[in-house]
């Protein structure tokens, strides 16, 4: 016989099982983001330099041999010089080091006592690079030799001009926060205003059955994937603004922000007319009583009812506008410059993420981390500027 009083028992706590778990995991997911973000700002990226042998089968560096090394040989910090021996091409090879461990400077921290016929270069900030040549082409051996990077300074990180992670080692995002954030307001000016005109239309003013297959049609909108909004933005957009502005490319701000329009009106328009339908209807009966349009009780009396619910609806489009990745990279430019006209080239924080987060390594990798915590910390803030004018709002 099915007892009722344990199914309830069970079942309560399963709902509490699962939400405590929900709850940790969430908090897991935030603690590994901020935790890796702030990585970059706090530890060096090794403790000493590390040596990465190529096409060199055995090499010995101070006294200790390494077979088929293709991994980081780690040097012990504070070491004074490096003493490496191997064979290239057939002759043995001598590279002998001197380590200047108060440089700051990586240009002036190595001097190269005896390099053996090996060609030195400085390929990128933090890397020199010993070359050997082979008796064929795809024989040349290396060595690279990769200094420990120091601590990046926060306030170059967020305030910084130039976005130059794999040659200078220069990581400023402030032309990315700007974009985002520019992308974003431009693209709520365009949608929003279309967003709430179609929630009260659908509301108001049409009759219930064509209100549904409208409805039906926009939720549809919704589920549409964002690359497929992107591809509308590539293929009819972005030539629309070359054509208008006669630009060398319409791939910019204006398309990225008008593709990010059409994409949260679904969101918005859904939520704005659910939350105008759920007011109550002695409200509408009261305001024509006293003599008020349709039009008048529409706008002056159920849209301020409906306040909280079109203010979420709102607070989700900016967050879709802010999160919003592929159809930003199809149509955006994707330059990490400051914008100084509406159709310049535009990069956003996401776009920066997954346009660099497949080939990052090292300190790049964990900068990535860094701007997704600034993308978690600026939607935070601009909810809850939105959630600060709504309580001021209600108060007066």
């Amino acid at each position: 016989m099915f007892d009722r009083r344990r199914s309830d028992i069970f079942f309560a706590w399963l709902f509490r099982i699962m939400s405590l778990s929900s709850v940790l995991a969430l908090a897991s997911i935030l603690v590994f983001v901020f935790v890796q973000g702030a990585g970059p700002f706090i530890f060096s990226t090794a403790k000493g330099i590390r040596i990465v042998p190529e096409r060199i089968e055995e090499i010995t560096v101070n006294g200790e041999l390494y077979l088929n090394r293709t991994t980081f040989i780690n040097i012990p910090p504070d070491t004074g010089t490096i003493f490496a021996g191997f064979s290239s091409g057939g002759s043995p090879r001598v590279l002998e080091i001197a380590v200047d461990n108060n440089e700051k400077n990586p240009e002036k921290a190595l001097s190269f006592i005896n390099s053996e016929g090996g060609e030195v270069t400085y390929p990128q900030a933090y890397t020199w690079t010993v070359t050997y040549p082979g008796a064929m082409p795809g024989m040349t051996a290396r060595v690279h030799i990769l200094l420990p990077e120091r601590p990046y300074n926060f306030f170059n990180f967020l305030a910084g001009f130039e976005w130059r992670p794999a040659y200078n080692k220069l990581y400023g995002i402030l032309p990315m926060i700007f974009g985002t954030v520019i992308v974003s307001f431009i693209s709520i000016l365009l949608g929003l205003p279309l967003a709430l005109l179609s929630g009260v239309f659908l509301a108001e003013f049409i009759p219930p059955k064509p209100a549904a297959v409208i409805r039906s049609g926009i939720e549809l909108l919704a589920g549409i994937p964002s690359v497929v909004y992107g591809f509308f933005g590539l293929m009819v957009i972005v030539p629309w603004v070359k054509n208008t502005f006669h630009v060398p490319s319409g791939n910019g701000l204006l398309a990225a922000a008008m593709v990010l329009g059409v994409m949260i009106l679904p969101t918005v328009i859904t939520i704005a007319e659910t939350s105008l339908r759920a007011v109550p209807v002695s409200v509408r009966e009261a305001s024509l009583s006293l003599g008020a349009s349709k039009m008048q009780t529409a706008w002056a009396v159920v849209l301020p009812h409906a306040k909280s619910g079109v203010m979420a609806g709102i607070i989700l489009g900016i967050s879709r506008a802010v999160g919003e990745t592929m159809a930003v990279i199809l149509v955006a430019g994707n330059s990490p410059q400051f914008i100084r006209g509406i159709t310049d080239g535009v990069r956003t924080l996401t776009a920066t993420i997954a346009l660099e987060m497949g080939y990052a390594e090292g300190r790049h990798n964990e900068i990535l981390f860094s701007i997704g915590v600034v993308l978690f910390v600026l939607i935070l803030i601009l909810n809850s500027v939105i959630l600060l004018m709504r309580r001021n709002t209600e108060a007066s």
